[in-house]
């Protein structure tokens, strides 16, 4: 399978955590992948995971339009195509920070980086899927548990998950005469880096610091592949992976 007959994906924040284990079962399952990240050296450490496969290293930061340009056009050069935006980049920002003391730079950066990089990097991909032969192509968000509940000390990256779900109704609506799909994922308690912390304790809503499960990152992976591989036809709108025993359902 040459670079140009199997399916395109690209995946942003590709360097860790999520992006990592979802750009890694994409190549594996006979994908092409552009990586896209901040940090050159963990795109190629990804990359090196699935060193048969035809993956593409484009250091990116999503919240620069031009960085994003630059990507899809790095990405339609190399394989031709876009067949699947996973729109993955976030921050939590700042943690354990009172709204009071928030900083407006602190929520200034997870708003760009949350949204605004997420509506750069849809828009960009919209614009090829509605334009390519054949046309059309699945973009899928990478929400949050916080899409829908909020953990304490939390507002910025809480307020940019809802928004979140709002860009996705958007686009899943405005894609639908040109047979591009858009759906997001909710996910809860992976175990990766950013989520380490949870292990040890975290802060509940009633102010106790409690230990929390976590679930295997590849499980998440897997459940992107499969909103990914249906065809253009079936949709997963919302999908929620967690941690079963996570204190999310009745949390507070």
């Amino acid at each position: 399978m040459t670079d140009r007959q199997s399916k395109i994906a690209v995946v942003t924040g590709a360097g860790s955590g999520i992006g990592r284990a979802v750009a890694v079962e994409l190549l594996r399952a006979g994908w092409s992948v552009t990586l896209a990240g901040r940090r050159p050296k963990t795109l190629e450490e990804t990359a090196a995971l699935a060193p048969e496969a035809a993956s593409l290293a484009v250091r990116t930061d999503v919240a620069r339009p031009d960085d994003v340009a630059a990507l899809f056009a790095a990405t339609v050069e190399r394989f031709g195509r876009v067949d699947l935006l996973f729109n993955n980049a976030g921050t939590f920002g700042p943690g354990g920070v009172p709204v009071e003391d928030l900083s407006y730079e602190a929520w200034r950066h997870v708003v760009d980086t949350n949204l605004n990089g997420a509506f750069l990097c849809a828009q960009a991909a919209y614009r090829q899927m509605k334009e390519q032969d054949p046309q059309g192509g699945r973009i899928i968000n990478n929400g949050s548990i916080s899409a829908h509940t909020p953990r304490p000390h939390s507002a910025p990256y809480t307020a940019t998950k809802h928004a979140l779900t709002g860009l996705t109704k958007a686009l899943s609506l405005d894609g639908r005469p040109y047979r591009i799909a858009v759906g997001q994922i909710d996910i809860g308690n992976a175990a990766t880096d950013m989520t380490a912390r949870m292990e040890s304790g975290a802060l509940q809503a009633n102010g106790e610091v409690v230990p929390e499960p976590v679930m295997d990152v590849a499980d998440v992976a897997r459940t992107v592949r499969h909103m990914a591989e249906l065809p253009l036809e079936a949709n997963v709108q919302f999908a929620t992976v967690l941690a079963t025993t996570m204190p999310y359902v009745g949390r507070g």
